[in-house]
């Protein structure tokens, strides 16, 4: 099974890249912000739980993300591998996935890390800020906390990875073809 861990600071081409990725290995995309929106449309007990959360203005805690998380996998158990994007955020949030994995013998075979200087990832920011509609994509000193953000709070989760020897640095500044290209050789060595 074909596991990854798409990573990067907001603006790097996450979105994009994963699209690719979902297409070419026929992998299940696993969005943490998705799987929230999608377990609170459906009413489920731990869509509920995140939504009271919400509501309150309380972040959902980790123990329901992976819930989230458990649920989807197991659903999905032929499945030929996951794209995780955006999660895991913290050193925690890689053990618990990785003990999660671990439960039905998987593990992550790959965290692809893309990376972009700050000054492209504020370009990109405030370029797609323009069609978006995200107010936070339109302001330069919010994108410049949520990239400091990122790196203060998940960029330590790369060495978390590297020490398991699934870390691969990806330059994330090219053309869409050469940054496809980047991902493909690291997944297939």
């Amino acid at each position: 099974m074909l596991n990854i861990v798409l990573f990067g600071p907001p603006g790097a081409g996450k979105g994009t890249q994963s699209a690719f990725l979902v297409e070419k290995y026929q992998l299940i995309h696993l969005s943490t912000g998705d799987l929230l929106r999608g377990e609170i449309t459906a009413g489920t007990p731990l869509g509920l739980e995140a939504k009271s959360l919400m509501d309150k203005g309380d972040l959902v805690p980790d123990s329901v993300v992976i819930g989230m998380i458990r649920n989807r996998i197991n659903n999905n158990k032929n499945a030929k591998g996951f794209i995780f994007d955006g999660f895991p955020r913290t050193i925690p949030q890689a053990e618990a996935l990785d003990d999660l994995l671990a439960e039905t013998e998987n593990s992550i075979t790959r965290m692809l890390a893309l990376e972009v200087p700050e000054e492209e990832l504020a370009k990109r920011l405030l370029n797609r800020g323009k069609d978006s509609g995200r107010s936070d994509d339109k302001d330069e000193s919010i994108i410049k906390n949520r990239i400091k953000e990122y790196e203060n709070k998940t960029a330590p989760v790369a060495s978390y990875y590297s020490d398991q020897g699934k870390f691969k640095s990806i330059n994330g500044v090219g053309s869409l073809n050469e940054i496809t290209d980047s991902l493909k050789v690291a997944i297939e060595n």
